[in-house]
């Protein structure tokens, strides 16, 4: 989850939303992939961490389902992150800040509570809550006020 903090703060330096994630093999401690949040410079309302870290993640191993995987993100994924979490295939989410707003796992649709879904991994929120969280409202004051103490 530090990885993923370290990728947060890289999207924020570059004025991106701070959302880092990281997939790992927890079975040989491999980081498979990473990704940060670039849908700004991306031009791609679809380049959320998330997202580029599993689009990685699957070119690495040559396999659009990553099985096994456990995916770290610093922040409750969305609902089209969620979805394309179950459709990869992966089979753990740990993530940091919850997401009343715009989360999808244990606020708003639940998605992985749907009983349609094709995969369901195991969750974890809430490691690394507190720095997770106060990236992203360090982001957000920092927008508002015009300063950059992020």
């Amino acid at each position: 989850m530090r990885m993923a903090l370290d990728l947060a703060q890289a999207a924020a330096d570059a004025g991106e939303v701070p959302v880092g994630a990281v997939i790992v093999d927890e079975t040989t401690g491999t980081v498979v992939a990473t990704g940060a949040n670039a849908p700004i410079s991306g031009h791609d309302p679809t380049a959320h961490a998330e997202i580029q870290a599993i689009r990685a993640a699957a070119a690495a191993t040559g396999n659009y389902r990553l099985t096994g995987l456990t995916l770290y993100v610093t922040l409750e994924p969305c609902a089209m992150c969620a979805g394309a979490i179950s459709h990869a295939r992966i089979g753990r989410v740990v993530w940091g800040a919850d997401d009343p707003k715009g989360g999808a796992v244990i606020h708003g649709p639940r998605l992985f509570d749907q009983p349609t879904l094709h995969s369901r991994p195991v969750i974890e929120g809430g490691v690394l809550a507190d720095a997770s969280a106060e990236s992203l409202r360090a982001f957000f004051r920092a927008r508002r006020t015009g300063t950059r103490d992020a």
